[in-house]
C-alpha cells in the first residue's frame, strides 16, 4: 500500500522525507514516478490537477496538506472518500502570529512610521490602547477562535461573525445575513479567516467595505485577510484604499496566486502583501498527524476533521 504525495508549488523533498520519518515502513510515491496506481491507497495534496485523483481505483482517504480545502471541492472530478483538512496546533499557532502581527502594524500606526523614518522625520502620533480598537474576525473555526483568544490577551474589543451561530464567551458574536450588517457596524479592523464557499466567494466588497465603522480611533477601518484569497473582491479593495475608504489592509491570500505583476494591488497605498505565508504547512508536523490519522483509520477508529463535501469545509 503506497501514500501519494502529490504537491503544486512547494518543494516536495520537505515533505518526503517528513512523510518517510513519520510513516516508516511505508512506500511513498510521486506524479512522475513509475508506480501501480493501484498501489495507492492514502492521498496528501496541495492543489492537484483536477480528475487526478479519479485515476487511483482504491484510494481511501485524501488528506488537504493545507489549512484550506476549495483546491479539492472544487474539482468536479473528485472521488466520493473522505477529505481531511488540516488541524495543526503548529499551524493554527501560525496563523494567529501572523494575524496579531498585522492588527498590531495598523494598531501601532507602522506605516506611518515607516514613512517618516523614510523621510527623516520625527513625527509622533497618539496612541490608543488597545481596548479602543474592536476588532471583529470573520470564521469562527479553530483559526479563528484561537486568533479572538490571542487578541484578547492583547485587550483589544473583539467580535466574531460566522454563516451559523456560535457562542464564545465574553465575545460578542453575530452570524448569517442578517448579522453581518451589525458586526462590520462595530468593526474597526476586519480580520477574515473565512473558508471558501459558495456563500463566501467574493463576500468582501464594496458593501462590506462601506458597512465598516468609521468612528474608530484609527481614523478609518482596517481590512486584514489570511483565509480565502476569493473571499475578496480586490478591485474593490484596492479603489478604498486608494479613496480612503479603507484606512489600510493587510492581505496574504489573492484569487490568482502569485499575485500577478500587473496587479494594482501592488501600488495601492497602506497595504501590506505577504505571499500566502501566514500559516505554512510544517512537513514534520503535519507528517505526524496524518500518520497518526492513518493508523486510527486503519485500527477502525475513524478519522478526524473531515470536510462536509456540501458545506465546503
Amino acid at each position: 500500500m503506497s501514500i501519494l504525495l502529490a504537491v503544486t508549488g512547494w518543494n516536495p523533498q520537505h515533505w518526503l522525507d517528513a512523510l518517510k520519518a513519520a510513516a516508516p515502513g511505508r512506500t511513498v510515491v510521486q506524479p512522475g514516478e513509475a508506480f501501480d496506481p493501484r498501489s495507492v491507497r492514502y492521498a496528501l495534496v496541495w492543489k492537484p490537477q483536477a480528475g487526478y485523483l479519479k485515476t487511483f481505483p482504491n484510494l481511501k482517504v485524501i488528506f488537504s496538506l493545507g489549512a484550506g480545502v476549495d483546491h479539492l471541492t472544487t474539482d468536479p472530478e473528485l472521488p466520493d472518500l473522505p477529505v481531511v483538512r488540516i488541524v495543526d496546533p503548529d499551524l493554527t499557532a501560525r496563523m494567529t502570529e501572523w494575524v496579531i502581527f498585522e492588527v498590531l502594524l495598523h494598531h501601532r500606526q507602522h506605516l506611518h512610521y515607516a514613512a517618516a523614518q523614510a523621510r527623516g522625520a520625527w513625527s509622533a502620533r497618539r496612541q490608543w490602547p488597545a481596548s479602543a480598537v474592536r476588532v471583529g474576525v470573520m470564521g469562527l473555526g479553530v483559526l479563528g477562535l484561537d486568533a479572538i483568544r490571542g487578541l484578547r490577551q492583547l485587550g483589544f474589543a473583539v467580535g466574531g461573525w460566522s454563516r451559523t451561530a456560535k457562542q464564545i464567551d465574553g465575545v460578542p458574536t453575530w452570524a448569517g445575513a442578517d448579522g453581518l450588517a451589525p458586526f462590520l457596524a462595530r468593526t474597526d479592523i476586519l480580520v477574515s479567516l473565512l473558508p471558501l464557499t459558495a456563500e463566501t466567494t467574493g463576500l468582501i466588497d464594496r458593501a462590506v467595505i462601506d458597512g465598516l465603522a468609521k468612528d474608530g480611533p484609527l481614523g478609518g477601518p482596517v481590512l486584514i485577510n489570511g483565509g480565502r484569497g476569493r473571499s475578496q473582491v480586490e478591485a474593490d479593495i484596492d479603489a478604498a484604499l486608494r479613496d480612503g475608504r479603507l484606512r489600510g489592509a493587510s492581505l496574504d491570500v489573492f484569487a490568482v496566486e502569485p499575485l500577478p505583476a500587473a496587479s494594482p494591488l501592488w501600488g495601492a497605498p497602506n497595504l501590506f502583501i505577504t505571499p500566502h505565508v501566514a500559516a505554512e504547512s510544517d512537513p514534520q508536523a503535519l507528517s505526524a498527524y496524518i500518520a497518526a490519522q492513518i493508523g486510527a483509520f486503519e485500527a477502525g477508529i475513524g478519522l478526524s476533521n473531515l470536510v462536509d463535501r456540501k458545506l465546503g469545509y
